[in-house]
């Protein structure tokens, strides 16, 4: 269940298990304070609530600061379906929202509207005008209106940094989607329609799904990626190649081109999910087709050996140290 400004959302006569955040990616640390919202919510008969906002604060407060989105707001509303979550209630961040004091706040959603008993937090957790309000005003107020607190520790895979959205787009950029798909609890995706590109792929016998340029997710930096395209109820191994394919002259930047490894598709118009398992190699240029055609047979080699292979997911030798 999701909403925009759905108050009171209905919680039942127990009322609700709260966590608020942007749950930029729903990457494992936001999973880990989700089962404790869950585990919480069903041993007390509470509906369990997920609060985010429709965008990240910072694209309306100081939008030259604000980093980019892991994932779009839909993709969000998926990924925490998934969780098991008995609602999702999404707040239109508006600067009516941005301005109200730390108490509005939190009598406005929290006890009008979720009828609030339980609000699960990190530790670095602020709401309300200028991030006034912290733990420790949120407790207080849970005092005044009924409901308790639970400080969620950080999630330390190598007990040195906490997982975050900033770790994950540093992973994303370098090209380890290996790392940002453990940290992230599922494999880096992007969506979009798959619209005609320049045929250059079908020219050297590798015909390529091309990913609109509005594509919805973080795309990794350039390079070729063993990884799936993901049809409706289809799922394809793939050989991705992000960048602009530095071999051809006049090639847009950050194009996403998906080779499904021993079909030809006709996609074009699908809406389609490419996911990204391992980076294979850096995007570089050729002297000339030849040379090209001979790695990208490497490469959808390599990858068909790869994804076969279920010992290279999720292991967690593909952390950098901190």
């Amino acid at each position: 269940m999701s909403g925009i400004g759905a108050l009171p959302l209905e919680t039942g006569s127990h009322g609700s298990a709260v966590t608020i955040g942007k749950f930029d990616g729903v990457h494992a640390g936001h999973r880990a304070v989700i089962d404790r919202l869950k585990a919480i919510a069903g041993t007390q008969g509470l509906t369990a609530v997920v609060v985010t906002f429709d965008r990240h604060p910072l694209a309306l407060l100081a939008p030259e600061k604000c980093p980019p989105f892991l994932i779009s707001a839909e993709q969000k509303l998926r990924l925490l379906a998934e969780t098991g979550v008995d609602a999702t209630l999404v707040l239109e961040f508006t600067r009516d929202l941005a301005d109200l004091p730390p108490e509005v706040f939190v009598e406005t959603v929290l006890v009008n509207g979720l009828n609030a008993r339980h609000v699960l937090v990190g530790r670095d957790f602020r709401f309300g005008a200028h991030g006034a309000g912290d733990v420790a005003l949120l407790t207080e107020l849970g005092t005044r209106f009924g409901f308790a607190v639970d400080l969620i520790e950080d999630v330390k895979p190598d007990r040195v940094r906490r997982v975050s959205s900033t770790w994950i787009r540093e992973l994303l950029a370098s090209g380890n989607v290996r790392a940002a798909g453990e940290l992230l609890g599922h494999t880096p995706t992007v969506r979009g329609e798959v619209v005609h590109g320049a045929a250059r792929g079908r020219e050297l016998g590798f015909p390529t799904a091309n990913l609109s340029a509005e594509s919805e997710g973080l795309i990794p930096a350039d390079g070729v990626y063993a990884g799936w395209l993901t049809d409706g109820a289809f799922r394809y191994p793939a050989a991705i190649s992000v960048g602009n394919n530095p071999t051809f002259h006049g090639v847009a930047q950050k194009q996403v081109e998906a080779y499904v490894l021993d079909r030809e598709l006709d996609l074009y118009g699908h809406i389609v999910e490419v996911s990204f398992v391992d980076r294979i190699r850096g995007m570089v240029a050729f002297t000339g087709i030849d040379p090209l055609i001979v790695q990208m047979r490497d490469d959808v080699d390599r990858i068909r050996v790869l994804l076969a292979d279920p010992t290279t997911h999720g292991t967690s030798s593909a952390l950098p140290s901190a």
